[in-house]
């Protein structure tokens, strides 16, 4: 297998992000559906959204149980909100899946699953909406939305490259149904098993993250640190994700980019706060800078 290309400042160099002119409105910076959250993680998808909104997407709707709605509305005052119905077990009902397509004929870039902690619940709504492809649209799965992917090939396909995984080491062993150790022991294989299986682009996230494509791209970076590892982490990268996609880049870029400024925000305040004990919507106030800096 061949050698992955770094995400570093000669790539970043090479694809530069969307340069939006003066008298750009918030609809052409693209709108950010974020559907998840659940009675347990109630938190979680506020991390999601106001990461596509620091990446510079220009609007953004949450999506979310019916008790959540509100309370999450009025923390991040900068969306809108589309209320689902709530299950028992407080997840949202699969009965969600038709409001949720309907609000995705007025986005750019759909992210599904963060903050939900059923497995079973966030993959009925993956696969609803892997199901029925808007045109246009770059779809992020997330978290327990990673289960829906698992026999979706054909539906995938159909997205036309713009479907996008974010699984880490253990959601990535449930999806290929082997031992962590294995993804641990040779985790290029494992990402492209993964591709492979999903037809998705697919991020791999660890202390070497990983992204590959159905075309044979492979890229690699190494940073951030081991602060990384905190609870809604990856709710920042998969909203940092989805604000790329909705801006106008294709999905390696808006992944490799992604990548590089979730992990460069993390290093940054290993530098100033040290090596662990920052939290992950610490991460979200320095995403602008990091683009400007690298524009």
């Amino acid at each position: 297998m061949a050698e992955p290309l770094a995400i570093d400042f000669d790539w970043l160099q090479d694809h530069p992000l969307p340069i939006h002119p003066d008298d750009t409105d918030k609809n052409s910076r693209g709108h950010v559906l974020a559907v998840g959250g659940s009675r347990t993680v109630p938190g979680g998808l506020r991390l999601t959204g106001e990461a596509a909104l620091r990446a510079g997407a220009g609007k953004l709707r949450f999506a979310t149980i019916a008790s959540l709605a509100l309370p999450l509305g009025i923390t991040v005052p900068e969306a809108g909100m589309v209320a689902l119905p709530e299950d028992d077990d407080g997840e949202i009902d699969r009965a969600a899946v038709e409001t949720i397509l309907a609000s995705m004929t007025r986005c750019d870039a759909l992210v599904v699953g963060p903050a939900m902690t059923s497995e079973a619940a966030a993959a009925a709504l993956v696969e609803g909406v892997l199901g029925r492809p808007q045109a246009g649209t770059g779809v992020v799965i997330d978290a327990a939305g990673i289960a829906g992917t698992a026999n979706a090939r054909t539906q995938i396909e159909r997205h036309g490259g713009r479907v996008v995984l974010t699984p880490n080491g253990g959601e990535l062993a449930r999806l290929l149904d082997v031992p962590a150790a294995d993804i641990e022991r040779d985790p290029r294989s494992a990402v492209r098993k993964a591709v492979d299986r999903t037809g998705a682009v697919v991020v791999v996230k660890g202390p070497n993250t990983l992204v590959a494509t159905p075309s044979g791209d492979l890229l690699a970076y190494s940073g951030g640190g081991i602060g990384m590892a905190t609870g809604g982490s990856g709710d920042v990268l998969a909203g940092v994700l989805a604000g790329l996609l909705a801006r106008g880049l294709a999905p390696l870029e808006a992944a490799g980019w992604a990548i590089w400024l979730h992990g460069e925000a993390g290093r940054r305040l290993t530098e100033r706060l040290g090596p662990i004990g920052y939290l992950a919507r610490e991460l979200l106030p320095l995403i602008p800078a990091l683009m400007r800096a690298r524009h």
